[in-house]
């Protein structure tokens, strides 16, 4: 069975998207995205304040200085956990912690501003305990940095406008907190080697790209694997494909043919990829190797 075209076009692997969100769902995200930028350029001006750099910030709200630079610039949506931490860490007195209750709701709202034919599959991820992702043409969207994913929608044909691509990649950020709660989904990423070869955005932008592959192949809960270009036999010429399997439920399947989308729930078809998937697991380079 195959439920529309639920796919994730402006938001992961493709670039793909003919839908439009209206209403009071377009109008929440909207709304978001600017309380998040605000409270974005809050937090920028109190760390100056305080005489912190974004790394010293990061190190004391274990995380990254990347995520630090993101949120303050809007592009990452600040969790509420984060801004009551932060509050205290730049003394902030209260201002920021004031703000969670509107932050979750905002998120609450964001979450339902993606297209219609997006929403199934982006609910599925969203509730994930394991999410399998090949692809064999681009870094899949959860692991694009800002520069990559920008330089995807920059170069998407035909052109967007300004406005769309940051909206996009804001967009496409977010949901990279998928690597952030406890416990993690459970992630397994095997990239064809082409994808690691071919320099979008440029050497600076593609150098930046390799780095976040190699922090992200580390974390516990991912497995990155490559699949090398020498291989006599590739299961998967067809393109990416990803099984997942969402808390309490059966494995699904999305998949992009030639940039249509398709989210597959039919036992036999999701069992022929999910099988597929594992045959290109045991073919690809291990983890560790991978890395290196």
């Amino acid at each position: 069975m195959t439920i529309g075209h639920a796919g994730e076009g402006w938001y992961g692997h493709g670039e793909r998207g003919t839908g439009r969100t209206a209403g009071a769902a377009d109008r929440g995200g909207r709304d978001g995205a600017h309380l998040f930028r605000a409270l974005g350029k809050q937090i920028k001006v109190l760390r100056e304040q305080a005489g912190v750099s974004q790394k010293e910030l990061g190190i004391a709200a274990h995380c990254g200085e990347d995520l630090i630079s993101a949120i303050e610039r809007g592009v990452r949506t600040p969790q509420p956990d984060f801004l009551e931490q932060v509050d205290g860490l730049l003394g902030a007195t209260g201002v920021l912690k004031a703000a969670t209750d509107d932050a979750r709701e905002a998120q609450s709202k964001a979450r339902t501003r993606h297209p219609e034919w997006y929403r199934s599959y982006a609910r599925l991820e969203a509730d994930a305990v394991q999410l399998y992702v090949y692809n064999n043409q681009s870094v899949p969207g959860l692991l694009q940095t800002e520069g990559y994913a920008r330089a995807v929608f920059t170069q998407r044909r035909p052109l967007l406008d300004e406005a769309t691509i940051e909206r996009r990649v804001a967009d496409r950020l977010a949901r990279q907190q998928s690597f952030e709660p406890w416990p993690s989904p459970t992630f397994s990423f095997i990239l064809d080697e082409s994808v690691l070869m071919r320099p979008i955005g440029g050497r600076a932008v593609h150098h930046q790209q390799l780095r976040r592959l190699l922090g992200l192949g580390r974390l516990r809960t991912v497995q990155l694997q490559v699949m090398p270009l020498d291989r006599e036999e590739q299961p998967s010429l067809d393109g990416p494909f990803t099984p997942v399997t969402p808390k309490g439920q059966q494995q699904v399947a999305y998949l992009e043919t030639h940039t249509y989308p398709r989210l597959i729930t039919g036992r036999e078809e999701v069992r022929v990829l999910s099988i597929r998937y594992g045959i290109i697991q045991s073919q690809a380079l291990r983890p560790g190797e991978s890395l290196a």
